[in-house]
């Protein structure tokens, strides 16, 4: 594919007859799979290199209101490109990435002994389980570069000394006020290198690039600050009853800190402020039915005690502790997708770390948390039979 020159957002020529398409140079990866593009796409792009290719591309949106031969190129970039290389663009090219790993003897967990390098080979063990939920989606890091008793910052932009081969995406940040680069973590070398950076934990946005208005998930968040844990096993155990009552399906997890995150998957079916409406009717369920323990109210101080139901997560640009994330708390514990049958009151946080894990997830063979990226559940049939409640 080729831009037309300038800046900013162009769209793309994607045509049999391209030059672009049929030579020049190609970037490397084991993932990518060459093939001859027939749709025109408009792409955000930092600058043209000398060899005519987009430095920093970030897919927009497919333009089915332009044909191919309305898009122009920068020939000049378009002749450089053609003649770099003689040779047709092969259907798959692999090169071998390497992350400059450093400090693997640094502690990071000082009570445990816990190294920089036993987190980094902590993510090798389960990136096959971590990556499908990476896929896509705009990656923000906590950093602990000194291990979890030194100072941290958050991070979203992507750092400029970071290798060209890692996934950048432009989007516009409503906290930062300005358009940032988020990296994308594709592939065992790109978590790796984010962790490498000292990374702990990492936080996904609920939605993916070619989406972003669409949640792939409903949350709801189990916060229980001074209340019971045994009241957030209650609290999870009801949500998942009243989604079996209504025929939604619904997977839990650890937070990894002190509470259970139910997730109700969507199918990018629902906007955010829809997912946040059907998180908040069914924690007002909920609440009807566990009174003394559950409560809506977001400030601690007048919660009472209670498990406070978190809904507002559910919206544009708010974040998720990713699955299988590590959290900077003593034993290093994990954000663990559990089996349903598993949250009970013999359910520990502390039970799930980054020595643990690994060996449960062998054990189990399957991810019981991973249908929730895929399922399409009837979700007017299921907000129908929850809306009689409220009748």
């Amino acid at each position: 594919m080729r831009a037309a020159s300038g800046r900013g957002s162009r769209t793309l020529r994607s045509t049999r007859s391209s030059r672009a398409c049929d030579r020049g140079p190609v970037p490397k990866g084991k993932t990518h799979h060459w093939v001859r593009p027939e749709l025109v796409a408009e792409v955000e792009y930092k600058e043209l290199t000398e060899q005519g290719l987009a430095r920093h591309p970030s897919f927009n949106r497919f333009r089915s209101d332009k044909a191919a031969s309305e898009c122009r190129v920068d020939e000049t970039a378009a002749d450089a490109a053609a003649a770099a290389v003689e040779e047709p663009i092969p259907v798959a090219v692999v090169e071998e990435r390497t992350v400059p790993f450093t400090n693997l003897d640094k502690v990071f967990w000082p009570a445990e002994g816990y190294t920089k390098g036993d987190l980094i080979e902590y993510h090798r063990q389960v990136a096959e389980r971590m990556l499908p939920y990476l896929q896509d989606r705009p990656l923000v890091m906590t950093r602990y570069p000194d291990g979890i008793e030194g100072k941290s910052f958050f991070q979203k932009d992507a750092p400029p000394y970071a290798p060209d081969w890692f996934r950048r995406v432009t989007l516009w940040s409503e906290g930062s006020e300005r358009e940032l680069s988020y990296f994308v973590a594709e592939d065992l070398e790109s978590l790796l290198y984010v962790i490498n950076l000292g990374t702990i934990p990492l936080h996904i946005w609920s939605s993916r690039i070619e989406t972003l208005a669409l949640p792939d998930w409903c949350i709801l968040d189990l916060d229980p600050k001074e209340a019971p844990f045994e009241n957030v096993v209650d609290i999870a155990r009801q949500l998942h009853e009243i989604c079996e009552e209504i025929s939604l399906p619904s997977f839990a997890k650890t937070s990894g800190s002190s509470g259970i995150h139910v997730l109700v998957p969507l199918g990018r079916q629902l906007t955010y402020d829809q997912s946040r409406t059907l998180a908040q009717l069914l924690a007002r369920v909920v609440v009807a039915k566990l009174p003394l323990t559950a409560t809506l109210t977001r400030s601690p101080d007048r919660r009472d005690g209670k498990v406070y139901i978190d809904f507002v997560q559910n919206g544009h640009g708010r974040l998720l502790a990713a699955p299988f994330t590590v959290r900077p708390l003593a034993g290093a514990t994990v954000s663990a997708p559990l089996q349903w049958r598993e949250v009970n009151k013999r359910l520990r946080i502390a039970d799930h770390t980054i020595a643990s894990v690994p060996r449960r997830m062998r054990r189990l063979g399957e991810d019981p948390l991973r249908p929730v990226l895929d399922l399409e559940p009837d979700l007017l049939g299921a907000l129908d039979r929850l809306t009689r409640w409220f009748d």
